[in-house]
């Protein structure tokens, strides 16, 4: 890795201000409801409890606006960060301000600190300068470990690296390797897999991708947008209209790479909220048209059996977005196929990563989370690394 990380550097008794992506699910009672980006933050924490670090973390969660919202406060990470540490995680009411840099001053060695939500402030998201300066003046080194925010031109992410030397954590070191290596020196055959509903959002990664890569396979609602750009009649599905020319034309750019959509489809005859329903007919196509006032759902047997024999061959798999509706499980067939395939070919050796928040629910609700190389963390950042583009929070960090 080209970036300087937490072992490249001595930080013995520092005060460290680490960003982390503490941006978990909460319930209406603000209960955690999945505290795997906790977990993932914490091979970084107990290096710098190891060095002696006086630790500061900062985080966003949510969407609050710029303003002070007490269901998006990370008070519930502190605690359930104090379970898995078995130590206490202080919290401080703010993230900013005189009380917090109290707090930050008479933080002793292996003590911990976590700062109230970040975007409480506007500034955070606006890359405002002076904000940046408050954040970097708590501490004496900053570590970059929230993966998940490194593609935002964010004062936490690329602002505070101008006030503060910094390196890049465990979780950022594990992301880059990953994607790094699966777009710089793939074992091949590398196989990527593309789902979700809009071919929209993944235009810049089909386009670099199919550079690279020996096989794209499609599934999930953007399947129906390349189809109908073949004239292939697709029903009722979900189709961007004002894309099939550019669907077109991705299709031209990868004729150098096997490029597979769907051959065969589940169909049902009512739309989105009304999938999960009991009285939904649902059937298989015998081919790839699907029928006036029908709408694909999942990718049929035919095609999971095509897919799966391209999977079982490959030796670098990325998976980002799901093959149909996979929520509903009805619908999940084509998902859990494919998921499952991506196990078994790493189980035999193929390096595979999962991006994107559907794919990690994906294989989670398959039960093969534990069964792949890495889940990715971040899903935007995932997306726009695998586009090849410049993530600002990384870039902002120096070099080895």
């Amino acid at each position: 890795m080209a970036k300087l990380t937490v072992r490249d550097v001595d930080l013995k008794s520092k005060k460290i201000l680490v960003r982390v992506d503490y941006n978990v699910p909460l319930d209406k009672s603000q209960n955690i409801t999945d505290d795997t980006r906790i977990k993932e933050s914490l091979p970084t924490i107990k290096y710098l409890l190891e060095k002696n670090c006086r630790i500061i973390l900062c985080s966003h969660l949510g969407r609050p606006k710029g303003k002070v919202a007490p269901e998006f406060s990370l008070k519930p990470v502190a605690k359930r960060l104090s379970e898995l540490l078995k130590q206490e995680v202080k919290f401080a009411p703010d993230c900013t301000g005189d009380e917090v840099k109290k707090l930050a001053e008479v933080l002793k060695p292996k003590e911990i600190l976590l700062l109230e939500n970040l975007r409480f402030h506007s500034e955070e998201e606006k890359n405002d300068e002076k904000f940046a300066k408050q954040l970097s003046e708590l501490a004496e080194f900053f570590v970059q470990d929230a993966f998940g925010t490194v593609h935002r031109v964010h004062a936490s992410t690329a602002g505070v690296n101008k006030f503060l030397p910094s390196a890049a954590g465990f979780l950022l070191e594990k992301e880059i390797k990953y994607l790094g290596d699966a777009l710089q020196n793939p074992a091949r055959p590398f196989v990527a897999i593309l789902g979700g509903a809009k071919v929209s959002d993944k235009i810049g990664v089909i386009e670099n991708l199919s550079k690279k890569v020996d096989a794209i396979l499609i599934g999930g609602a953007m399947a129906y947008t390349f189809l109908k750009s073949q004239g292939i009649p697709v029903g009722k599905s979900l189709v961007e209209e004002d894309k099939l020319d550019l669907a077109k034309d991705l299709m031209k750019k990868t004729d150098k790479i096997q490029f597979l959509l769907p051959i065969d489809h589940i169909i049902a005859d009512k739309v989105a909220d009304a999938l999960a329903s009991e009285d939904t007919n649902v059937e298989v196509t015998k081919g790839i048209e699907i029928k006036d006032g029908w709408l694909g759902v999942d990718i049929g047997a035919t095609t999971i059996i095509k897919y799966k024999s391209v999977i079982k061959s490959a030796k670098t798999i990325v998976l980002n977005g799901p093959m149909g509706v996979f929520e509903i499980d009805r619908f999940a067939a084509g998902t859990n196929a494919v998921v499952k395939a991506i196990a078994d070919a790493t189980s035999k050796g193929a390096i595979s990563i999962i991006g994107g928040g559907d794919s990690v629910s994906a294989v989670k609700k398959a039960g093969v989370a534990d069964k792949v190389s890495h889940i990715s963390t971040g899903g935007g950042a995932s997306l726009e690394f695998l586009e090849g583009l410049e993530l600002p929070g990384i870039a902002a960090l120096k070099e080895k």
